[in-house]
């Protein structure tokens, strides 16, 4: 019963913790606006082909006008937080505190840590004018299934989700395609929520295109 009522007695306290938390991050990641929030795996090793292509999608961005943000870590977060580095711009880490600890990467430029998984979720959407998936795990699809639905859903507006590797997502987009569409779960405009690319110039340009398409088009018809 003790224990109980200990347990009981913390609760409110963690209320307070969580508030803190949103606080932070909304005070600080509103400063780094516009920005990317790009995912992938920790396990994704400097050699890797997507650690590259991250790296680069992450540059380009930078020189597009974009700041970065990632969840903190190493492997694919590391790669985004390095190429913004190597592009002289503004990258965030929202460090999560594991069990297993995970420390941020050395390229990070802002850090943020939360406890709490989901407070640091809605920072990611918050602040995020667009979402790059690379390839990753259960942390990935969790991130990548979420934004979907919330564009789904309405309860935010439009705005690109972008896989990157087409030899990867290609099992999981045609389960989408043949099994929860022809199941009627979903609807057929709603496989058009996201995009799949190859390269970083791709990526890039879909997320361009979304925020500056037209007014690129007037500016070249005035030329």
């Amino acid at each position: 019963m003790n224990a109980i009522n200990g347990i009981e007695l913390k609760e409110p306290w963690r209320i307070f913790r969580i508030m803190s938390e949103f606080v932070e991050g909304f005070e600080l990641l509103a400063d780094f606006q516009p920005a990317v929030t790009i995912f992938g795996s920790a396990r994704t090793k400097p050699g890797n082909k997507y650690y590259r292509l991250a790296e680069e999608t992450a540059r380009l961005l930078v020189k597009s006008g974009f700041s970065i943000i990632t969840g903190g870590g190493p492997g694919i977060m590391e790669a985004s937080n390095k190429g913004a580095s190597k592009a002289g711009g503004n990258s965030v880490g929202l460090n999560i505190q594991l069990p297993s600890e995970q420390k941020p990467n050395r390229f990070i430029k802002t850090v943020l840590n939360f406890r709490y998984f989901f407070c640091r979720k809605v920072m990611f959407v918050k602040y995020a004018t667009a979402f790059v998936y690379f390839p990753g795990g259960f942390g990935t699809l969790d991130e990548f299934f979420e934004a979907i639905t919330l564009v789904q859903t309405d309860t935010i507006g439009k705005f690109p989700v972008v896989l990157v590797g087409s030899e990867y997502w290609k099992g999981l987009i045609e389960w989408l395609t043949e099994k929860v569409l022809v199941g009627k779960n979903i609807n057929k405009e709603d496989l058009s929520i996201y995009k799949i690319v190859d390269t970083p110039a791709d990526a890039v340009a879909l997320i361009n295109d979304f925020y500056y398409g037209k007014k690129k088009s007037k500016n070249k018809k005035k030329k």
